[in-house]
């Protein structure tokens, strides 16, 4: 009943195309990129840069990259093709919990996704990742990277996951990143998915940051959540609904 409402058939093989985005933030105190993108992950990924160009950033305007979590649609555009930082005057920032996961050998066993898909886990986060780590800046999983944007503690996805909110003046935004695949998960937030390397902890990361997205009527904005993934959560007798801002 729930997967139909969503447009879903249960009895049918679906496959969802998902989008990549990555968040640029503009602020008097600096530039913020929130992720790199896919890189050479698949076919349509690895646009970044013409991206941020049609917008009028160059790479060398970027002052911060902050990688949420190291999976390869995330860290894929760390580095140009010459292998050197595709954003030479950013300070590259990663919570110091996924830095010690990703770069110490990471055990994926928990992940229900087959061994060749882990091993390119892997290869990307030692690809795009290890070589940026004498540069790499290690940060709390809660720290404020520029006035008025801070990191918000959201594990379970991976260990040390962070979201991102962004405020100014009486506004806010939630931007949950990897918490949530699909709408559904608003719904149905203890439907997890297999890259969730800590289901149970990736739930409670979901309940809390779902409260404080609905207490402050924020606006939230979610990676893989249909284009352009923005809208609000809402609590209901029952749990929470997602209201997109097309609805709106």
């Amino acid at each position: 009943m729930v997967l139909k409402r969503y447009g879903i058939d249960p009895n049918a093989w679906e496959r969802y195309v998902s989008p990549y985005p990555c968040l640029l933030i503009q602020t008097d105190d600096g530039t913020v990129l929130v992720d790199t993108g896919g890189g050479t992950l698949g076919d349509h990924t690895g646009k970044l840069l013409t991206n941020l160009q049609q917008v009028g950033t160059s790479p060398e305007e970027i002052d911060i990259v902050l990688l949420t979590h190291v999976h390869p649609d995330h860290v894929g555009g760390n580095l140009d093709e010459n292998g050197t930082p595709a954003f030479p005057n950013a300070e590259y920032v990663v919570s110091q919990t996924e830095a010690e996961f990703w770069l110490n050998d990471p055990d994926l066993a928990s992940l229900k996704v087959p061994d060749h898909v882990k091993k390119a886990m892997i290869a990307f986060a030692d690809q795009q990742v290890r070589p940026l780590r004498e540069r790499l800046e290690r940060i709390d999983d809660g720290s404020e990277l520029v006035a008025g944007v801070r990191t918000v503690p959201a594990p379970g996805h991976t260990p040390g996951h962070v979201a991102v909110e962004v405020a100014s003046m009486d506004e806010s935004l939630f931007y949950l990143v990897d918490l949530v695949f699909h709408p559904i998960h608003v719904e149905h937030p203890e439907w997890y998915t297999a890259f969730d390397v800590d289901p149970d902890t990736a739930v409670e990361s979901r309940n809390r940051l779902f409260d404080q997205a609905a207490d402050r009527a924020a606006l939230v904005m979610a990676q893989h959540f249909p284009a352009p993934g923005l809208g609000w959560i809402h609590t209901t007798d029952t749990g929470y609904e997602w209201t997109p801002i097309s609805d709106e």
